[in-house]
């Protein structure tokens, strides 16, 4: 459950078609007798990117456990309002939702997380996963939040690896929060052994710094590709989009020119603009031509972007017309060619 400050104005309700114009900053936090006022919002990385899917049209459910507490009830009515399939979420009357505050200060964003061995999202065992889950899933996502805390670390590793056996696609965003963890060296050492399950790894700018750091993108990528065979790794540079290795190429594709209101949730809209494009093609990722790559880049950049137009994440998920509107008339913010011709 993410606690995030309004911003002056209520931007949230301006319409899409317009967010045109070069707006970088994220706008400071609405106050009132000096203290800042946040919204209630429902989010977390995989929910997010669950629910995103779903306002695209993919039939998607979430696994995992909440609190059966006023917050963990609100996240399984609005997963269920997005069409999310929630009979796989445990709802633990002895536990309490973790909670997320969003702050904003100097056009930047900050999280305070209040989350430990009382939150339920720690205690997630493997005895509460259905295994039947795994019979048509046709991609799994997850993020590094629950691999902080034993048990919900071996729990969804283990998880992981049934899906990839059952031949489900596994997409992975670490999403880091070094505050979760008890140190950056057990974040950093959980977190390599994660990506090498993952046949889609995003991953953010920041988050690949923290990794593979002093590498430059390719560099890492290649040691990826080869290391574990992760067919795409897409590397997400905030408003200046992102950085593609698919099939042992690169690939650049720029983020649109719209106003940002909010930027939460808009890594988690991009992976999903990326899993939809894979199932719409029904492809193996190696025989995706260039221009089917780079069409998947965009529309997954079209999908972040137009989530920084509104604020919070899953009331801001555009529809399928809102980000073919986008692609039509949203001119990029930087214009690229592809292929990019590394070895020139």
């Amino acid at each position: 459950m993410d606690f995030i400050p309004l911003s002056p104005g209520n931007p949230g309700s301006q319409p899409m078609e317009n967010t045109e114009g070069a707006e970088d900053q994220i706008p400071e936090e609405t106050q009132q007798d000096g203290a800042p006022v946040f919204e209630q919002s429902v989010g977390g990385s995989p929910a997010n990117v669950a629910c995103a899917l779903a306002r695209l049209g993919v039939k998607t459910g979430f696994v995992g456990k909440v609190g059966d507490d006023a917050m963990g009830q609100r996240v399984k009515t609005v997963l269920d309002a997005c069409g999310v399939d929630t009979s796989n979420m445990i709802l633990d009357e002895d536990l309490r939702t973790p909670v997320a505050v969003v702050h904003r200060k100097d056009g930047k964003k900050s999280f305070t997380f209040y989350r430990g061995a009382h939150t339920a999202d720690t205690h997630f065992v493997e005895d509460e996963i259905d295994d039947s889950i795994f019979d048509d899933c046709k991609v799994f996502n997850f993020s590094s939040f629950p691999l902080s805390r034993e048990p919900s670390r071996s729990t969804v590793l283990n998880a992981v690896v049934k899906a990839k056996e059952s031949g489900a696609r596994i997409t992975f965003d670490p999403n880091i929060r070094l505050s979760i963890w008890d140190s950056p060296e057990q974040a950093r050492e959980i977190i390599l052994q994660a990506l090498t399950l993952a046949d889609i790894l995003k991953i953010s700018e920041d988050d690949f710094q923290f990794l593979f750091p002093g590498m430059d993108e390719r560099e890492a990528c290649e040691q990826i590709y080869l290391e574990n065979g992760t067919e795409m790794i897409v590397i997400t540079r905030s408003d200046r989009g992102c950085y593609a290795y698919v099939n042992q190429d690169s690939y650049l594709s720029s983020a649109y020119d719209v106003k940002v209101v909010d930027t939460t949730g808009s890594g988690d809209a991009f992976l999903a603009g990326i899993i939809f494009n894979i199932m719409k093609l029904n492809k193996n990722v190696h025989d995706l031509s260039s221009v089917e790559i780079t069409v998947m880049l965009d529309f997954a950049n079209a999908v972040g972007s137009l989530v920084c137009t509104r604020p919070g994440a899953i009331a801001a998920f555009p529809t399928p017309e809102e980000i073919v509107r986008c692609m039509a008339r949203i001119p990029k913010k930087v214009p690229v060619s592809n292929k990019v011709d590394w070895e020139a």
